[in-house]
């Protein structure tokens, strides 16, 4: 064994123990020492430095949806069973939950056990937007958040009750034979988003959406947070007039990893769109996207939603119509790859994704019309 394994041992409970305290203590008057802590929990301080260094670490998305899932269980609980909810929860109650919400097939149609009254109330609360059963994804949403909320707390999951991993299980199997699929957002490929570009003039406004746009596709389809939170520190301008932005932290990469691929190219069109806003905003530090008051003057960094207003602003003025939103531009930019052949590699390489299965889900049906195996019968014979 190397001879620093053995520096970095811990003293024995024997001599060595004691001299090492006491070493410690020379010359230190008692006064000047925190009171040692128990061997046993954390005081109040530590527990509180330890909630700051988990909400820091979290996603803003992820904690405003986790935020949202619980408020709306204790909506529901409080009108189900006439009480505020407390932790742990039943599985009896986890399973009238995925009643309530999960659609199944009867003769009168699809119908959820949820009261129509009940729905009507937390629709007027604020809770929901429509009445009905939610999107089946929302309410694994729900139910993975409760779970989370029992096991962050150490308590019983009754998430975890076979009765309702099957009961789950059985529900995603009925949608599927419903041909019930998850909607996706419509991709913006590179004709359409041609098209967003054409109203974009050279107006401040005008030059920040080209920009914004054109950096978000063409780097690999950023999410709207990684737009929202580009920032110039990270924008390094190349010999050629080209850009180079180092995406420090992602969805897939929370841990702020190194690699590579962390290294996003913003080449031709994107980068003569992102100097032109640069020069016409004066933005030399700080934040890349950013919001435009009245009278032309910069405000505070683009939020998320307004990246998404931007987008669907965009479509509006180009008469393009569709379920589209900023994720748009991700979807458009795998769909497009799909369509002019990228390989699956380099497609990744850019976007970001660590999953195949993940990126394949992207694309949409047009890139397989150029699937040259569903033209075998066309060959000669």
């Amino acid at each position: 064994m190397h001879p620093a394994v053995f520096d970095l041992a811990l003293p024995s409970s024997g001599n060595s123990g004691a001299e090492t305290f006491n070493a410690l203590h020379v010359g230190a008057a008692d006064e000047t020492l925190p009171a040692p802590l128990p061997a046993q929990g954390l005081d109040e301080q530590a527990q509180q430095a330890m909630r700051d260094l988990l909400h820091e670490g979290e996603s803003l998305n992820t904690r405003i949806s986790y935020q949202s899932a619980l408020r709306y269980w204790a909506a529901w609980h409080a009108l189900r069973y006439g009480r505020q909810i407390a932790l742990p929860l039943s599985v009896d109650c986890v399973l009238q939950f995925v009643v309530d919400h999960a659609q199944r097939s009867t003769p009168q149609g699809l119908v959820c056990e949820l009261p129509a009254a009940m729905d009507q109330a937390l629709i007027e609360a604020g809770y929901k937007t429509r009445a009905g059963a939610p999107a089946h994804n929302t309410l694994v949403h729900r139910v993975s958040v409760l779970s989370k909320a029992h096991q962050v707390r150490d308590l019983p999951n009754p998430c975890h009750d076979p009765r309702v991993r099957e009961l789950l299980s059985r529900t995603r199997k009925a949608y599927a034979k419903r041909g019930a699929l998850p909607q996706k957002k419509e991709a913006l490929t590179r004709d359409l988003l041609t098209q967003l570009l054409d109203t974009c003039d050279d107006s401040l406004r005008g030059r920040r959406d080209r920009a914004l746009l054109l950096f978000a596709w063409a780097s690999g389809g950023r999410r709207r947070s990684e737009v929202a939170g580009a920032d110039m520190q990270h924008l390094r301008r190349l010999a050629s007039g080209d850009y180079l932005y180092t995406l420090t932290h992602s969805k897939t990469n929370q841990t702020g990893v190194d690699a590579p691929e962390n290294h996003k190219p913003v080449l031709g069109a994107a980068a003569v769109a992102l100097e032109a806003w640069l020069r016409a905003s004066g933005i030399v530090e700080g934040a890349i996207f950013r919001r435009i008051r009245k009278g032309g003057h910069l405000g505070e960094p683009l939020s998320p939603p307004a990246v998404r207003n931007i987008v669907r602003e965009r479509c509006a003025l180009a008469g393009v119509e569709g379920d589209f939103s900023a994720h748009s531009l991700r979807s458009g930019f795998v769909t497009e790859a799909g369509r002019q052949n990228v390989p699956l590699s380099d497609t990744m390489a850019m976007t970001g994704h660590q999953s195949v299965a993940t990126v394949m889900g992207y694309f949409r049906a047009e890139s397989a019309l150029g699937n040259q195996a569903a033209r075998m019968m066309d060959g000669k014979e």
